[in-house]
């Protein structure tokens, strides 16, 4: 997979949409490109949730993939070129040939149907095999899941929380953050007038998630009813291993193969993990299987490159984004030095207390 681009500019990202790729030539020249040669592009976030899913799919699947990061923290999600390019502001994108793709779910399953020649791994089973319903339940059972509420509650009341990686002083920054990403939005609507409407429309949902996500009998009721999930992950994988798979061969949620319902699994307990739920739902021996489960997921080279451990997220999260901003707002070249001095001190002393600060309110 190609490396995430940090000093792409805006005008070059608009490009990619506009010019003349290397492709568009080849086609007019009457050269038919295959999906498998054709290019894919991911416009993501590190720390975005949704981001994760589909570049562990990418990942899984061995596709070759350029990525481009929108930064979160940058508000290079709410820029008109993002926004022409996906009204609701929101991370990730998947554009192939002429097709945008803006949906997580719907990104994952245009990759499995496009992109499945020979030697290329299937997520999600052959229609009518004894596999594709279970695949099929499970993962709609974890897409249905409400991360950003978990994410959002739990960094607004970390007392919910055991052996979080989230900075206490983390909730009044995000209130700050949402608060001036509101005041953002009415100016840039302002501004860009033919996308008033999806700038109002994005205005009011942060807004409305706010309210929600800050409510703690609601949080509350989300987090007992993830038990009921949890429960059902844990009566899967015990199946897995009462059907004793082929000796070297560990099976995973549906079968003895890694799947889409994997891949959503794998990444909701990173998330819990990291928000500091892990303990609750599968600590103490209370869920073994979903125990054992996660510390083999976590061992996948796929799920390594993509997520790593929560360490490495630091440094590719927070370091392209202070050279960015370094980029944008240092006057002199001393002000680069001191930020990433800086940065290089707090990663050596406080690495897991101030990853995450802001990135993660987006999912």
């Amino acid at each position: 997979m190609a490396s995430e681009n940090g000093s792409e500019t805006q005008d070059e990202k608009a490009s990619l949409l506009q010019g003349s790729s290397e492709e568009d030539a080849q086609q007019q020249a009457g050269i038919v490109l295959s999906n498998k040669e054709s290019k894919l592009t991911l416009y993501h976030w590190t720390q975005s949730f949704n981001s994760q899913k589909v570049r562990l799919a990418i990942a899984e699947k061995g596709l070759r993939c350029e990525e481009y990061d929108v930064s979160l923290p940058l508000s290079e999600h709410n820029e008109p070129w993002f926004m022409r390019l996906n009204p609701a502001g929101e991370v990730p994108v998947l554009v192939h040939n002429d097709n945008v793709i803006c949906d997580p779910t719907q990104i994952m399953d245009y990759l499995e149907e496009n992109f499945n020649d020979e030697g290329t791994p299937r997520l999600v089973p052959e229609e009518g095999s004894r596999y594709y319903l279970r695949v099929q339940h499970y993962r709609e059972l974890l897409d249905s899941l409400p991360m950003d509420a978990y994410t959002h509650g739990c960094i607004l009341h970390p007392e919910i929380t055991a052996d979080s990686h989230i900075p206490t002083y983390a909730a009044a920054s995000i209130r700050t953050q949402i608060g001036n990403t509101q005041t953002e939005l009415a100016k840039l609507a302002e501004q860009n007038p033919e996308l008033k409407d999806a700038y109002i429309a994005k205005q009011r949902r942060l807004k409305s998630k706010l309210f929600d996500h800050d409510n703690m009998k609601y949080l509350k009721k989300l987090l007992d009813e993830l038990e009921s999930v949890m429960d059902q992950v844990e009566t899967e994988l015990q199946r897995r291993v009462e059907e004793t798979p082929e000796e070297g061969k560990p099976s995973w949620l549906c079968g003895d193969f890694f799947s889409i319902a994997d891949v959503s699994l794998a990444v909701t307990l990173h998330r819990l993990k990291f928000l500091g739920l892990s303990r609750r739902y599968w600590g103490n021996g209370s869920r073994a299987n979903v125990e054992t489960y996660y510390e083999r997921v976590v061992e996948r080279p796929a799920f390594r490159r993509v997520l790593g451990h929560v360490n490495n997220i630091l440094i590719s999260a927070v370091l392209p984004v202070a050279f960015r901003v370094a980029k944008k707002n240092a006057p002199v070249i001393v002000g680069t030095t001191l930020l990433v001095g800086f940065l290089g001190g707090a990663t050596y002393l406080q690495l897991p207390n101030i990853f995450f600060v802001l990135p993660c309110i987006y999912f």
